[in-house]
């Protein structure tokens, strides 16, 4: 990836790795690092661990652990502080090490991102908060790519729909505030949602907030940003849809088949081979790599096969690779052409990048092979085949034979909970009937302990049932409904928003509907109403409907009210102003050059990979005008989202 302009996400790395590397070196001498486990992957994204080493770690532990031993004086817990579960863990272990060990230690906590009341009270309560020095560390968004920043709270989903817990909307207030205090006020912000409505509400109170404390007056933008020309808020929960979809992008179906977490992913040696060097003992270099090993490989921009693959449909990736393989190969064959000495240190000089390349290439061959494996499959066909149905506005009774077949041959739990959800959303819930006979099913295939991961989804907004066969046809009202909906109306946004392409050209794509072949996320197309007003209108409404009342310079929601209505959850628009003098000042001095302006999206309670790779063909489409730097609480799958509803535990067990 391109450097971001006008946001610089370099510096947000930068910050902060010498925040946490300052903290270290603030206790002199060898530690021990604790850290929780959910910390660990977003913390490895900006430093490495022999970074960690030089500022004097000598053991790194998990918390969730609880095997921190007491080989060195010096004991660093890294924990986030919002819920007990992480203070109670500290606190025990820091009595376990006073009890145990011969040596008087000197423990330090560091919260992340902030120190929270409930810390001080547990560790309180524990009889240890007078024997820690206790710090912050202000990590809130980390650089997963140049134009995407994550907050890496993996309970946000969760946190948000089924406990409603409000702190993920807090911390996303937080992380965007420096943004404002370093670029100037985001000078309109928009969205679509009730938490999207509160972050909103938040960021406001905190302008207000920070206007009032002199010290920081001086180093807050009094005038809206140069730089930036909106914030777009989305909450998830106005297109759960999205997320339960089968993602069909390159990186989308690796994240469905293997998971990819903070931009790593754990795949079997079997099908990537071992890490580059590493030759596992008792094997020739030619024999096949060892089955079960897994291998962490990086997932991100510095492999620059993967930059070029991960947001093209997963259908056309092997022809690319045959491409890169044809052209590297030709360029190895180069050697035998070389006849001056100038020409052979030529080569000696581009080996190194062709080997790597060559690695990167092994690496993604084995991936796809894997991937055509299981997208060949029975399964996974049968399975796109019911989603398709479902968002072609099909009877969705139609497919209740496929989803009872599949109950029947045990596939996993999250795959029919997916597809049940997913008809759910879209058909404004299933027939009481139907609901009833899959809840019996899956008790019946899966275990009684799954009454309470129904009762979750059902708490979630997920799976509900509807009251009458009309609202399937018509579950809001088409178009002259309530000014705010309580469930987002697919069966009317697919055509006025043209949800559905019929005609999709994966190789050269034009619309966004690419990345699932066919079908155009919601959210994102929410997000081409405010900053692709004139496309968006031309497709929908066509070309005399676009050129009709709504100009190109229009700001927020104009020209697509209606299809708002039939959208869950609160609709906003609000300007932030600021010194009109200085604004006045600003505008005589920067003359009448106009420089592309950047658009921040927040996503609250997740993106997917699939809607990152639909946002970054807008960006590309909007290149010299707008860049767009996407935000998010979490990056999310269908997979991760039935995981937060499902029961771990077992009825039939202890």
């Amino acid at each position: 990836m391109a450097p971001h302009p006008g946001i610089d996400t370099d510096h947000i790395r930068d910050k902060a790795r010498k925040d946490l590397l300052d903290l270290l070196e603030g206790v002199r001498g060898k530690k021990n690092l604790v850290i929780e486990k959910s910390l660990a992957g977003p913390i490895g994204i900006f430093v490495k661990f022999s970074t960690l080493q030089d500022h004097g770690v000598d053991k790194i532990f998990f918390l969730e652990n609880d095997n921190v031993d007491a080989s060195q004086k010096n004991v660093i817990f890294l924990a986030r502080g919002e819920k007990a579960n992480q203070p109670i863990a500290v606190a025990e272990q820091i009595k376990r090490l006073q009890k145990q060990s011969s040596i008087e230690h000197e423990f330090s906590v560091v919260w992340v991102p902030r120190r929270t009341l409930v810390c001080n009270k547990v560790l309180e309560e524990a009889g240890v908060l007078g024997d820690v020095g206790a710090e912050e560390l202000p990590l809130h968004f980390i650089p997963l790519e140049q134009d995407v920043l994550s907050l890496c709270l993996d309970d946000s989903f969760s946190d948000l729909y089924l406990r409603k817990d409000p702190t993920s909307i807090f911390l996303a207030a937080q992380a965007l505030m420096p943004i404002q205090q370093a670029y100037g006020l985001f000078p309109r912000i928009i969205g679509k949602g009730d938490n999207a409505h509160r972050l909103m509400e938040l960021l406001f109170r905190m302008r207000s907030e920070a206007a009032a404390d002199e010290s920081t007056t001086s180093k807050f933008g009094l005038m809206p940003s140069a730089s930036i020309e909106s914030l777009v808020i989305i909450d998830r929960e106005i297109d759960f849809a999205t997320v339960l979809l089968t993602q069909l992008t390159y990186e989308g179906l690796i994240d469905e088949i293997f998971g990819i977490q903070h931009n790593q992913a754990e795949i079997d040696s079997s099908i990537v081979g071992p890490a580059p060097g590493v030759q596992q003992p008792g094997t020739s270099p030619a024999a096949p790599a060892q089955q079960g090993l897994k291998r962490k490989i990086q997932l991100d921009s510095s492999d620059k096969l993967f930059e070029q693959l991960r947001d093209t449909n997963g259908a056309i990736v092997d022809g690319l690779l045959n491409k890169v393989a044809r052209r590297l190969q030709s360029d190895m064959e180069s050697r035998r052409t070389a006849k001056t000495t100038s020409e052979l240190r030529e080569f000696v000089n581009k080996l190194p990048g062709f080997q790597t390349e060559q690695q990167s290439l092994k690496t993604h061959i084995g991936l796809t092979e894997e991937i055509m494996k299981n997208t060949q499959g029975d399964i996974f066909r049968r399975t796109l085949e019911v989603q398709q149905n479902f968002y072609d506005g099909s009877d969705p009774s139609y497919q209740h034979d496929t989803i009872e077949e599949l109950i029947s041959r045990d596939i996993p739990l999250t795959a029919i909970l997916r597809l049940l959800c997913l008809e759910s959303c879209i058909s404004g819930g299933l027939r009481p009937k139907d609901l009833d006979n899959f809840k019996r099913q899956i008790l019946h295939a899966y275990g009684y302990q799954h009454l309470l991961t129904l009762n979750a989804l059902e708490k979630m907004g997920l799976l509900s049932s509807r009251a009458s066969a009309n609202v399937l046809l018509n579950p809001i009202g088409m178009g002259g409904g309530a000014a705010e909906a309580t469930k987002t109306n697919y069966n009317y946004l697919r055509r006025v928003l043209k949800l559905v392409v019929d005609e999709v050209n994966e190789q050269n794509p034009n619309d966004i509907a690419y990345v699932y072949s066919g079908y155009a996320p919601l959210s994102v197309r929410l997000v081409q109403s405010i900053i692709q007003k004139q496309h968006l209108l031309t497709i929908t409404k066509g070309a005399s409907a676009a050129s009709n009342g709504i100009s190109s310079a229009a700001h927020g929601w104009q020209g697509f009210e209606e299809a708002l209505r039939n959208i869950k959850g609160e609709t906003f628009n609000r300007v932030q102003k600021g010194d009109e003098q200085a604004v006045k000042a600003r505008h005589m001095l920067a003359g009448s050059g106009e420089k592309a302006k950047t658009v921040v999206v927040m996503f609250l309670g997740g993106i997917t990979f699939t809607e990152i790779a639909a946002l970054r063909f807008v960006a590309k489409r909007e290149e010299g005008r707008r860049k767009i730097l996407i935000c998010t609480t979490d990056v999310i799958s269908g997979d991760r989202m039935m995981d937060a509803a499902t029961e771990k535990g077992d009825f039939g067990k202890g």
